[in-house]
């Protein structure tokens, strides 16, 4: 299957692969995502993600994995609803990480909460480890999608869930209006002024418009291995929740 996100990349006029230029764009803004995350989505992301996370309440995991953890939120989040006895973050940026050490250090929760630098397509723990695997808003990222889910597939326990929460397209007039304003005029200069890179907030609208969202999303997981996807859009399309079974 074709693998509709790769071409995006970050910074046009710069030299590397998606993956590498990824990673420098997270080092970049690390520093003030948070604050930008919660004024883009106007803290509905906040509830996105406890209803995502709610979705594996059920299956009651004990150990997750969240992958493209960045700073932590989605992980920490989920810490404080499931009550898992563990969770492993990964992420391919340094930066994003040393935020989320810094949260986890704050709040105590070294002996549940451990972050790794590492590749999100390549995951480098063995087959059927996790009862659950997450990510929030880092599958758009990827530079292989089918590859970054297919390892997801892989080191999931049978039976178990991935939960991906993604940014998508609405497609309602007048929604539809106001979503290409908001994120293809506003959120860029407001990235500039606080982040200081304007590529990053640049890029965040044309990864959304480029990535196979709803149904496309649910025909690669199923090509990869899952047995049943649940697509569960969210805020009139703004955001998409994929229940992924194993």
């Amino acid at each position: 299957m074709a693998n509709e996100t790769s071409s995006i990349k970050p910074y046009k006029t710069k030299a590397g692969g998606k993956k590498e230029q990824v990673a420098d764009m997270f080092n970049n803004i690390s520093k003030t995502y948070d604050v930008l995350n919660r004024l883009m989505t106007m803290g509905i992301d906040t509830i996105w993600r406890k209803k995502a996370i709610r979705l594996l309440l059920s299956i009651k995991p004990q150990l997750l994995l969240d992958v493209a953890t960045g700073t932590g939120d989605f992980a920490l989040e989920s810490l404080r609803i499931l009550n898992p006895k563990k969770i492993i973050g990964v992420d391919i940026s340094s930066g994003m990480l040393d935020v989320a050490k810094q949260k986890i250090a704050k709040k105590g929760l070294q002996d549940r909460f451990e972050v790794q630098l590492g590749d999100s397509e390549k995951l480098q723990f063995a087959d059927e480890t996790f009862d659950a695997v997450t990510v929030a808003f880092g599958v758009r990222n990827f530079e292989n999608l089918p590859q970054g889910l297919a390892d997801i597939h892989r080191v999931l326990k049978p039976g178990g869930k991935a939960i991906i929460l993604e940014l998508s397209n609405p497609t309602a007039f007048p929604i539809k209006q106001l979503y290409h304003f908001y994120f293809h005029k506003l959120t860029p200069a407001l990235g500039k002024v606080i982040s200081k890179d304007s590529n990053a907030y640049s890029y965040l609208p044309e990864s959304v418009a480029n990535f196979p969202d709803g149904e496309r999303f649910a025909k690669i997981t199923s090509s990869v291995g899952f047995s049943e996807t649940k697509v569960r859009p969210q805020t009139f399309g703004f955001c998409t929740i994929y229940e992924c079974t194993k």
